[in-house]
């Protein structure tokens, strides 16, 4: 068999490596009813999408689940009224049957103050992290401190679980296995920035996440 003229081998290797760079990053949402949105409020899932895609960045959504949207069913790991003790539980298999480049790791609603969750929950997003890196270990993990609630006194523990959180991403990250902190708290206003209820975003809070996701993933990505 004759070899290959060097023209035709550049032509299949610039080929190649064209496809590998049409490749979408893989983004798995993390969370609870927050990341999976409902009926009467939104999520950041939709106008983060919309930022990244009107950027020119390749980026698609992986998960188990899925909602309906503007832009079509998008897939998330998010699950309304579970804390993140349950997120622990779950996430392993869903994150091997939908692998991701970036995890976005936002929970801590859902427990009262009354129970002391900070550091259950921390401890459940440690396993997490954990269990990402166990089985894809160049995983990048974009951990928030969680959005205020105007529903007191149940979330009175929000301001002590993000300085912890705060604390957990120092603690974990590393050059090649990167958990890089996203303060989705700073200029989330619990009362304007979320519907009747005090804890879901409304159309304004979703876009503030979506910013805070958007300026963050913008630094890892490329085109």
């Amino acid at each position: 068999m004759k070899p290959l003229p060097l023209l035709l081998l550049l032509g299949v290797a610039i080929v190649q490596a064209s496809c590998q760079q049409a490749k979408p990053y893989r983004i798995m949402p993390v969370g609870d009813s927050i990341t999976e949105g409902g009926k009467t409020f939104s999520t950041y899932r939709v106008p983060l999408l919309e930022k990244l895609r009107a950027a020119g960045y390749r980026v698609e959504y992986v998960g188990s689940r899925t909602r309906p949207s503007p832009l079509g069913p998008l897939l998330h790991e998010g699950y309304s009224g579970k804390n993140a003790e349950y997120l622990a539980r779950v996430v392993g298999k869903s994150f091997h049957d939908h692998p991701a480049d970036i995890v976005l790791l936002h929970a801590g609603h859902n427990p009262f103050a009354d129970q002391k969750p900070v550091w259950t929950i921390i401890a459940a997003l440690e396993s997490m992290i954990a269990t990402f890196r166990a089985q894809i270990p160049h995983v990048v993990v974009l951990l928030a401190q969680v959005i205020p609630s105007g529903k007191l006194p149940k979330y009175a523990y929000i301001p002590e679980l993000n300085l912890q959180i705060a604390e957990l991403a120092a603690r974990l990250d590393a050059p090649t296995q990167r958990v890089i902190l996203v303060d989705q708290a700073q200029g989330f206003d619990p009362i304007e920035d979320t519907i009747s209820d005090h804890v879901h975003p409304n159309a304004q809070g979703a876009e503030k996440m979506a910013s805070k996701w958007f300026d963050a993933l913008v630094k890892i990505l490329k085109k």
